[in-house]
């Protein structure tokens, strides 16, 4: 199964994250599909960056996103763009 979740990027306690869509079974920091976006949370305010169309494709295919990054996709308005197709 394809999961879609962060990957984490940075130096030690200086950390950023990329938005990947991976199978379930590689490590956190392992192998990847596509990187669909990156996430900051140290800025002010955190910056997010996503490939909605990506993503959205993503989802169609059946890729299950985890807590963390669906609240990102959410924000970036990719989940709405998935709802709205999906209906």
């Amino acid at each position: 199964m394809v999961k879609l979740r962060l990957m984490r990027m940075g130096k030690t306690k200086q950390p950023t994250y990329r938005i990947v869509a991976a199978d379930a079974r590689s490590p956190r920091n392992g192998r990847f599909i596509e990187i669909l976006g990156h996430y900051d949370p140290r800025r002010e305010p955190s910056a997010i960056t996503v490939d909605n169309d990506k993503a959205v494709a993503w989802l169609k295919k059946g890729a299950q996103p985890t807590e963390a990054v669906a609240k990102l996709l959410k924000i970036s308005g990719a989940m709405d763009d998935f709802a709205g197709t999906a209906s």
